[in-house]
């Protein structure tokens, strides 16, 4: 892998989903799909380090869903995005970690009921697939950043290559800071 592939490409910008402050000392990027058994499990990783870290750390999800593998990968993307369109990203988020793998169309419908989304407006997107083009740059930012699987982590733009454990992950973490 070249020294290219290892850093965050594009870097975190305005568009990006963020749960945690600018200021943040640390920026956790993780490149995800919500039918991914291994993101499923990340995500308690990752909830046990926003604890830990409280404000010194910012998470953006960036998604990567692996079509090959998993049943409406794609589908439960966009449902995400069309969500974050209604600020109701991180609500939706965990929602369909919560529910994984079940996404087909009613079962989206569903979470976006739960998840109390202006629906016509939700319906609309998802027919018209308004959100495939912002799932597709978040599959091409991976490829740019050398990601092919799920999940994968980046820690201040440079690529974390160990495994998705707590104390692992935080100790990175701490080096950096």
């Amino acid at each position: 892998m070249t020294a290219a592939s290892t850093l965050l490409t594009p870097p975190v910008t305005s568009r990006d989903h963020v749960r945690g402050p600018a200021s943040a000392a640390i920026t956790l990027v993780e490149y995800g799909g919500y039918a991914c058994p291994h993101c499923k499990d990340a995500r308690f990783v990752v909830s046990q380090l926003q604890v830990a870290l409280g404000d010194r750390l910012r998470y953006i999800f960036r998604n990567l869903p692996m079509s090959t593998l998993h049943p409406n990968p794609h589908n439960a993307a966009e449902a995400a995005e069309a969500s974050g369109a209604q600020s109701k990203f991180w609500e939706m988020h965990d929602f369909l970690y919560d529910h994984q793998p079940a996404f087909s169309d009613k079962q989206l419908k569903g979470y976006a009921t739960q998840v109390g989304l202006d629906m016509e407006r939700f319906n609309r997107d998802m027919t018209l697939h308004t959100y495939a083009f912002r799932v597709g740059q978040d599959i091409l930012s991976a490829r740019q950043s050398g990601v092919s699987d799920t999940p994968a982590f980046f820690i201040n733009n440079s690529r974390y290559m160990g495994l998705c454990e707590f104390e692992m992950l935080l100790f990175h973490m701490e080096e950096v800071t």
